[in-house]
């Protein structure tokens, strides 16, 4: 069970989301009537500002909600492209790109930013810019080989230190074409260059670090990441999910210690926390705490009182030695199924507490119910019931249907044996004090 909760716990908890940063949605900066050269050897042309004043116009028509009047307007600056410049042709194409971002028309989105760094004289900061949000966009067009390649134009063509969320980017393209190596390298490059300004990284980086080492089954290099997770962040998912990972590498006294502690923070809330905390108190031999922590959570409804769930209880309560407390659970368990092994665990609990007319009687259940695991030690303890209730001819009858089991076959004998005498016994002692 502890393997089950530990999957179903980390599929969801390990998984990975990205956030594309908005894209530049307002008029961009720009010279109007001045040539300017933005590096020594390229000139870059002037957007005239006739051209500048219909882009803002196709702008503005959009930004007030009629995208299509915007295209439109566009639409007419486009036909006479052939009297615009590159660099009015590029700054055309990129007013279309945003509109259709803000659109999430993706696809057309690309294809415009596209045409913006096809053109030859364009600033070098609006290169820069256009490249990477190229690499933006495929991120979120799922277009992973694409993000590599867009990352890798704008490097060709950057002459500053990379920004972690260049890193950021790569790595997440590369967690999603399943290169986690690649992937890993990357994110530690953006952790380190904050940790090196005595930054806190991001949060969410540190949900890819921690999920890279998790598809790379580095179970040690997982808790090292949410060790710091905790500290930094301190959400109660964490704690749950460092609680699970002790377990994973055997560390189970940090595991019931870290586990303790989100309870008491009251950071134990799910079904899988509930499931996760009773499984680390089992398993460092409090049997107890697991059937009362399962218990509190079908009273709270978090856990749903289903059959398993109540037999989880009333084993954990007789590995406790609490065999009274495992009674009504057993009951509840029996009742949702229509098999009789629950009846079978019932039966034996009885013949511990010594009530034997009831372990008859769930014997007797247990037997009709069929579909037994061991339908031989369903016959033992009936036997043994209706022995204890000297009822020998009963149990004499039972033993003999456990005898028909090769796994049971020698103990039933000597039951046999043993009850045949004692029905000698109680019967010559009857006749005596007549």
């Amino acid at each position: 069970m502890k393997k089950i909760v530990k999957v179903s716990l980390f599929a969801v908890a390990f998984s990975v989301t990205y956030l594309l940063p908005p894209l530049i949605s307002t008029l961009p900066s720009v010279d109007i009537g001045v040539a300017h050269a933005e590096t020594k050897t390229k000139r870059v042309p002037a957007l005239r500002e006739k051209v500048y004043s219909q882009l803002a116009r196709a702008q503005k028509l959009a930004d007030d909600g009629d995208v299509k009047a915007g295209l439109e307007a566009l639409d007419s600056v486009k036909d006479r492209m052939s009297s615009m410049n590159a660099y009015e042709v590029a700054m055309m194409y990129n007013f279309y790109g945003f509109i259709y971002y803000n659109q999430n028309d993706l696809s057309k989105a690309i294809a415009s930013f596209e045409q913006v760094i096809a053109q030859d004289a364009i600033p070098e900061t609006l290169a820069l810019s256009t490249t990477f949000s190229l690499a933006q966009l495929a991120m979120a067009n799922e277009q992973y080989n694409k993000v590599i390649e867009y990352l890798t134009d704008w490097d060709a063509i950057n002459t500053k230190p990379k920004p972690d969320n260049y890193f950021v980017l790569k790595s997440q393209a590369y967690y999603q074409m399943k290169e986690y190596s690649k992937a890993l390298e990357n994110i530690q490059l953006a952790i380190n260059l904050s940790e090196n300004l005595n930054q806190i990284p991001n949060e969410n980086w540190l949900v890819l670090q921690r999920a890279l080492y998790y598809s790379m089954n580095q179970p040690k290099n997982v808790v090292l990441v949410l060790e710091k997770m905790v500290k930094l962040y301190s959400k109660p998912e964490y704690w749950v999910q460092l609680g699970g990972m002790y377990g994973e590498i055997g560390e189970d006294k940090k595991q019931l210690a870290i586990l303790e502690s989100a309870k008491q923070q009251g950071y134990i809330r799910t079904k899988n926390d509930y499931q996760l905390l009773a499984q680390a108190y089992l398993m460092s031999g409090l049997p107890y705490k697991a059937a009362a922590t399962y218990a509190n959570a079908i009273t709270l409804g978090v856990i749903d009182s289903s059959s398993k769930n109540n037999a989880f209880i009333a084993e954990s309560f007789v590995q406790a030695k609490e065999e009274a407390k495992a009674v009504e659970y057993f009951i509840a368990a029996a009742k949702k199924v229509e098999h009789g092994k629950y009846d079978q665990r019932l039966a034996e609990v009885y013949l511990t507490l010594e009530k034997y007319e009831e372990a008859a009687d769930s014997a007797r259940a247990a037997l009709d119910k069929g579909q037994l695991d061991s339908e031989s030690t369903a016959f033992v303890a009936l036997g043994m019931a209706q022995y204890n209730l000297q009822n020998f001819d009963a149990s004499i009858l039972a033993f003999e249907q456990a005898e028909k089991h090769k796994r049971a076959q020698r103990l039933a004998q000597q039951w046999i044996k043993y009850v045949k005498n004692e029905k000698v016994h109680f019967e010559t002692l009857k006749t005596a004090l007549l």
